[in-house]
């Protein structure tokens, strides 16, 4: 039975970094068709890219910061218990991964491709472990300090904060270091639009992403026995809450209806597990909205240029899903309870500082020795060009 029970667990988490890593392809898709045509071979090139680089760096270095453990060991002690730790630090890479997946789609259309995957490197391998490992390994005893004060420990089930809110913290300084894409604002004042290359494409990134984040949140369980069906049909209620509310907000824009679902997913993920799924519905709808208004503010008033809008829907979204769980958690709201909104509050605020300091850091480096942005020329030409030497859809054939 014992084996059984081993096997099952590993066929389970196994299933759910499947579902994660195909979520790669949601972000691919959803940068392609937010993109303009002459940086659509750079977006895709880019996340898979990234996620390659990111297995070497997260199995070498990253989840040994996060885990105190490594793979420096025979096959044989790699294989005990079906190669469920293997597999374990699978579904875990596809969550570090995230994150450069996120900060790609904000500094879209103008930086360079080998620095960023520089960028890749050092926040999988040290900045994003770091506090994974706070978050959810007990790490400097932070946790047990958090608990003792506020009578609960910080809870992130599913990484509202550790993943989402981190990743889109960090690409906030990486958006405002790199500058707004030319011509964006114009020295009249006015501003220049430029409009998703693909609402095809956009959607059908968005709807894999919704479909691999039922593996992200549900299987965040990490083994059979914990298995909720409340976390699925959480993150259902949140992604339609966040869609209802984007459509509302963002007056039928298509863009916004299909980043609604994501931003109420990305809030239900902290506490999915203990709400209740009216509170879910709420957690996303507000998200929804929270998204077209900052994301708008971001882009009109503010003038930062985060092509795909991954600081509103990731770092704001998931900052209020980190405190949104201390709230609809409560059994007063008809939550499970064993969450507290200090607790919450205190742990969305260190992943917030953390990141922030490791995005100016890492890009503020590596903008100061190496440069970081593509010259006027190579961004008019578009990095499909200029990195690639060949666009999305040529337009004749090229004798060699």
């Amino acid at each position: 039975m014992d084996a059984l029970q081993q096997g099952a667990n590993a066929l389970f988490i196994l299933l759910g970094g499947i579902m994660v890593l195909a979520m790669h392809a949601g972000f691919a898709f959803l940068e392609l068709g937010t993109v303009r045509k002459k940086n659509q071979v750079n977006a895709l090139i880019k996340i898979l890219v990234d996620f390659s680089v990111s297995t070497i760096v997260y199995f070498l270095v990253g989840y040994g910061v996060a885990y105190g453990t490594h793979f420096f060991v025979g096959a044989e002690q790699l294989a005990e218990k079906n190669g469920y730790e293997l597999v374990k630090f699978f579904f875990l890479l596809t969550f570090a991964a995230a994150i450069p997946a996120i900060i790609s789609g904000g500094i879209a259309e103008r930086a360079k491709f080998w620095p960023q995957l520089i960028a890749t490197a050092v926040i999988v391998g040290l900045v994003y472990p770091f506090f994974e490992g706070i978050a959810w390994n007990g790490h400097f005893g932070i946790q047990a300090w958090i608990e003792a004060t506020t009578g609960a420990s910080f809870h992130d089930f599913a990484g509202s904060v550790v993943v989402h809110a981190v990743g889109g913290w960090i690409a906030l300084p990486a958006v405002i270091l790199l500058g707004a894409r030319s011509n964006r604002y114009r020295k009249d004042g006015g501003m220049s639009a430029h409009p998703p290359s693909s609402i095809p494409f956009l959607a059908l990134g968005a709807w894999i992403l919704c479909i691999g984040w039922f593996g992200f949140n549900v299987m965040s369980a990490q083994t059979l026995d914990k298995i909720s069906g409340l976390v699925a049909v959480n993150s259902l209620m949140a992604m339609v809450g966040g869609t209802l509310a984007a459509l509302l907000a963002g007056k039928n824009d298509p863009g916004f209806v299909h980043n609604g679902p994501l931003a109420g997913l990305v809030a239900v993920c902290a506490g999915s597990d203990v709400m209740h799924p009216i509170g879910a519905l709420g957690v996303g709808a507000i998200a929804g909205g929270l998204f077209v208004w900052m994301f708008t503010l971001t882009q009109n008033r503010w003038k930062i240029d985060d092509v795909l809008g991954v600081w509103p829907l990731h770092g704001l979204c998931g900052t209020w899903g980190g405190i949104a769980a201390g709230i609809f958690g409560q059994h007063a709201l008809g939550g499970l309870g064993g969450v507290s909104f200090m607790a919450q509050l205190i742990g969305t605020a260190m992943g917030v500082g953390w990141a922030l300091l490791g995005g100016f850091v890492v890009y503020g480096v590596l903008r100061t020795t190496i440069g970081i942005r593509l010259t006027q020329e190579e961004e008019y030409d578009g990095a499909d060009l200029t990195t690639h030497r060949i666009s999305a859809t040529p337009d004749r054939e090229v004798s060699w």
